[in-house]
């Protein structure tokens, strides 16, 4: 799905998408299935861990009609599932460490769950550099609260190596000064990192306290589809580690020498994968986005909080509406570009042309 994706986004079909570490897979197979997940940008793993369909990867990266977390105003690869405990990415880097905090405090004040789950965030050593980490890692010891902190260090924050990042002992170093119990893993060892995991989820939710864990890893593609990574870094680094310490080699060697795996059993999967993906691709391609009208739905999750309402700063938002349908009617159907791209919408602006003038 990486390397489609990677290619769709050449194309100018979708905006950009990264890939994930196996990082990722060990740790989500450690998780109860509602525990609170924050994400940065390559946790896709989790949520297909978690039963979340191709079909709704390939949705989310169109923004098409059955994009139903964000209903297309999210950028591709910025994930959410309530149905699956995944909450929603925010781009700037490291917003979801506080987040993360916050969301494990009202974790241990509800009885229901208290004692049962923690909310575990990811994120990169690039954002350990942020403030928002140490807010986070601050919030989580001093206001205990069940916490899950996974660093995937992968030695790079876009092009700044790690030994440019910081003097100390990698992130683990940063655990004790926060009174937080720290665990350092092969973040290529997939059963190294289930394991870790399971004991640092153990320890965060019986103790109601925050866990720090970072997994040693190695980016062996580049940071984005934006990214050449061989500016900064040799190419023989890179094909080196992933000849020697690739995650999906040392697991498959790991299967087959104890009879559980073979040659014939990947390439079945490798074709059955491929066919899957290709027609959630040609499916996702074709459907329609989501009716216009809908990029001024949803601002708050419900209805508009009593400040809000009964302040000018809904104004804005309805003249915007109103300023929108007005162009439409204009020119919607008189410019081609506009009709061409008008055609790709459910309803194509017909709901907002229709209204026009009576908007509330």
């Amino acid at each position: 799905m990486d390397n489609l994706l990677y290619n769709v986004q050449r194309q100018g079909k979708i905006s950009f998408y990264y890939g994930e570490e196996a990082t990722i897979i060990g740790s989500a197979a450690a998780l109860a299935p509602d525990d609170e997940v924050l994400g940065q940008y390559r946790e896709m793993g989790v949520l297909l861990w978690r039963g979340w369909g191709i079909d709704a990867a390939m949705s989310q990266c169109f923004g098409n009609e059955e994009d139903f977390s964000s209903k297309g105003k999210q950028m591709p690869v910025h994930w959410g599932s309530p149905e699956y405990h995944f909450h929603t990415i925010s781009s700037p880097l490291a917003t979801q460490i506080p987040q993360a905090a916050g969301v494990a405090y009202a974790l241990r004040r509800d009885p229901r769950r208290r004692g049962k789950n923690c909310a575990v965030v990811y994120f990169g050593e690039g954002a350990a550099s942020e403030g928002d980490f140490h807010a986070g890692m601050l919030f989580a010891s001093t206001l205990p609260s069940p916490t899950l902190f996974i660093a995937r260090n992968n030695g790079f924050a876009i092009s700044t190596p790690s030994t440019e990042q910081y003097y100390g002992d990698g992130i683990a170093a940063r655990g004790p000064a926060y009174g937080m119990d720290t665990i350092r893993v092969d973040g290529n060892d997939v059963l190294a990192v289930l394991s870790a995991t399971r004991e640092a989820r153990r320890r965060c939710v019986e103790s109601g306290r925050g866990v720090l864990i970072e997994a040693m890893t190695y980016r062996v593609g580049h940071h984005s589809t934006s990214d050449d990574s061989f500016a900064y870094r040799a190419r023989q680094e890179v094909e080196d580690r992933k000849r020697i310490d690739n995650p999906i080699s040392r697991f498959r060697l790991f299967l087959q020498t104890r009879g559980w795996w073979s040659g014939d059993d990947e390439e079945e999967l490798k074709a059955r994968l491929k066919k899957d993906i290709m027609q959630a691709f040609k499916r996702a391609e074709g459907l329609k986005r989501h009716e216009l009208k809908e990029m001024f739905t949803d601002v708050y999750g419900g209805e508009e909080p009593w400040n809000i309402v009964r302040s000018y700063t809904f104004v804005p938002r309805k003249e915007q509406r109103q300023e929108l349908a007005g162009l439409l009617k204009k020119y919607g159907q008189t410019w081609e570009p506009w009709r061409s791209e008008l055609r790709k919408f459910k309803g194509n602006g017909e709901e907002l042309t229709r209204d026009h003038g009576k908007i509330e």
